[in-house]
């Protein structure tokens, strides 16, 4: 892909929220909300321009976690008070959902409006989504049905985004490596069949601008041994542009996890640990980038850390410094692996 150098310097999306803005929807005033999370969008904004980044995300400040764009926007859901091991509120399906609207329109417009860097969005994906809410008996007839209603809002929602200027839109969907594995487990109520089908149902665009990228993060960690035929499955049968994959731990089944990769996608390689404060060595990841580069074009390749530095709000997984040198270090890296020319 001859644009992959714009988005060399990756990120998930999610960024550790500021203090003020964490005070603010605590305390539950929606106008002084409102005005703290344009600040910190604001502030966001500059603080990744100044780190070098490629792309530029609102790092999720608006919602309480990863999946709020959707969840936040639609009918059809009711939220519980139960948590899972990650923090995550669960969510349960009543009905079909309905948009109320754009999902992140609003965001991402004043995005492109802050900077000339490319806007990235990032999307819950609806295979995902369908797995973790749906609840026999509650009124929705089946897990598909509820993915393939959630892909439409979701393809509705990256046509927007495309035409709104922003360069590059992922879709996060932790499930999915599991399902790679030699023994997989079925996370959730989708099956792998069903949810390749949602997937590819919301991202499939007939047309889309030069230099847009629709990306999947599709886990956050590889099994311990990769099925190479479901992995070419999940990658032919799920048509986007870049595929965002762990390498933070230099596993055998991580690169099994690229190799089965077609030679016509990007990627984007999460070598940064973004779950521990320590900085890994230079030396070591370059290590692994070069593992990669024996079999994969590096030309279509990116760096990033592993996952969201935050992807529940009250849940960050590094404190804010420590992030700010999690992403000095991928841009460090980006440059041992192909200079100054970005």
């Amino acid at each position: 892909m001859a644009d992959t150098f714009n988005y060399r310097i990756d990120h998930h999306g999610s960024l550790v929220r500021p203090a003020e803005l964490v005070a603010a929807r605590a305390a539950g005033d929606a106008d002084a909300l409102a005005a703290a999370e344009l600040k910190a969008v604001q502030e966001a904004v500059v603080f990744q321009r100044r780190l070098r980044s490629t792309v530029v995300t609102d790092g999720h400040f608006p919602r309480e976690d990863f999946r709020g764009a959707v969840l936040d926007g639609v009918s059809g859901f009711r939220r519980t008070g139960e948590q899972d091991a990650d923090g995550l509120v669960r969510w349960v399906a009543e009905a079909l959902p309905k948009a109320n609207g754009p999902l992140l329109g609003e965001w991402a417009a004043r995005l492109t409006e802050l900077t000339v860097i490319a806007a990235k969005a990032t999307l819950p994906s609806p295979a995902y989504l369908a797995a973790t809410t749906f609840e026999p008996g509650l009124g929705v007839a089946s897990a598909r049905e509820l993915g393939e209603a959630l892909a439409e809002i979701v393809h509705a929602e990256i046509q927007l985004l495309v035409a709104q200027g922003v360069r590059v839109i992922q879709l996060d969907n932790p499930l999915l490596l599991a399902e790679l594995a030699t023994d997989p487990d079925v996370p959730g109520a989708l099956s792998f069949e069903d949810a390749l089908a949602v997937e590819a149902a919301a991202v499939r665009l007939d047309r889309r601008p030069e230099g847009v990228r629709i990306a999947l993060a599709p886990g956050r960690a590889a099994p311990a041994a990769v099925d190479r035929a479901r992995a070419e499955r999940l990658y032919s049968e799920v048509p986007v542009d870049r595929w965002v994959l762990p390498l933070d731990r230099g596993t055998a089944a991580e690169l099994d996890l690229l190799r089965a990769l077609p030679e016509d996608r990007d990627v984007c390689l999460g070598v940064v640990d973004a779950t521990v404060p320590d900085l890994e060595d230079i030396d070591s990841m370059m290590e692994r980038i070069d593992a990669v580069g024996e079999f994969k074009d590096l030309e279509d390749a990116a760096v990033c850390p592993s996952r969201g530095f935050a992807d529940v709000a009250a849940r960050p997984l590094l404190g804010a410094e420590d992030q700010r040198r999690k992403l000095v270090l991928v841009e460090t890296l980006a440059r041992y692996v192909w200079g100054n020319e970005f």
